[in-house]
């Protein structure tokens, strides 16, 4: 798949794919990402891509006009995808990543000062995204979240790709705990449950624990998804257990 990101500081992305899985994405050619200078689309003298809001008020808009112009030249048909990175746009999550990674082309637009001209959110992009519920100063370290969360569901990206089945917000649950050596750190002993060798053990165990993480982190997430019997049994034991120790 390939990303076409547009922004005015093209010199942030010089060096943020250069290491880790998106790098090995891009040697592999699995994935491509070309990063695009707004200002290559305005065509005044000062290369100018913002102006003064209608109406007053403090900052500056970007312009309608090389927006527009750089996704009509960059886009390569009707199943690419552009979004407009806005700290107002729908939560990017998990499932999300996983949508994008299946679309050929994906365009994102970095929104940076005051904001972006209306009529680019409300005729050109698919839609705003945002990567949580805070202001940058621009939407460059939005893309690079993006980049990279999308980059792991590419197949054959990450080595195993099972553990991305397994990671956090991928079935609606936050991720079981992990140990490693030393078996015993300072008296903090890893669960014996993990050297039983019993497979389904290991698992019933690790399904428990993210879903008491779960609970205890991002109870929301519960909220959200739609359990099985055997996880509505275990939130069940997980929840009463919780109302003794509290009454103890």
């Amino acid at each position: 798949m390939r990303f076409d990101i547009i922004t005015i500081f093209p010199e942030m992305f010089a060096s943020v794919f250069s290491g880790g899985v998106v790098k090995k994405a891009l040697e592999k050619e699995q994935l491509e990402v070309r990063v695009h200078d707004l200002r290559d689309f305005a065509h005044d003298r000062h290369k100018q891509v913002d102006d003064r809001p209608y109406g007053g008020g403090e900052g500056m808009v970007f312009k309608p006009e090389p927006i527009f112009e750089a996704v009509e030249s960059l886009k390569q048909n009707d199943r690419s995808a552009v979004y407009l990175l806005s700290p107002r746009g729908i939560r990017f999550n998990s499932g999300l990543a996983e949508r994008l990674a299946g679309i050929p082309q994906v365009i994102l637009i970095c929104g940076r000062y005051e904001g972006v001209d209306e009529r680019v959110s409300q005729h050109l992009v698919d839609a705003e995204l945002s990567i949580g519920d805070y202001v940058l100063t621009g939407g460059e370290p939005a893309a690079w979240v993006i980049v990279d969360a999308v980059a792991r569901f590419i197949p054959h990206v990450v080595g195993k790709e099972e553990s991305v089945r397994r990671d956090s917000f991928c079935g609606g649950l936050l991720d079981y705990p992990h140990y490693t050596r030393p078996r015993d750190f300072r008296g903090l002993k890893v669960p014996a449950v993990l050297f039983s060798g019993d497979h389904a053990r290991i698992e019933a165990w690790r399904r428990k624990k993210a879903l008491e993480k779960t609970r205890s982190l991002r109870p929301d997430l519960l909220e959200e998804q739609t359990l099985t019997p055997e996880d509505r049994k275990l939130l069940r034991s997980i929840m009463k257990k919780g109302k003794e120790d509290e009454s103890d």
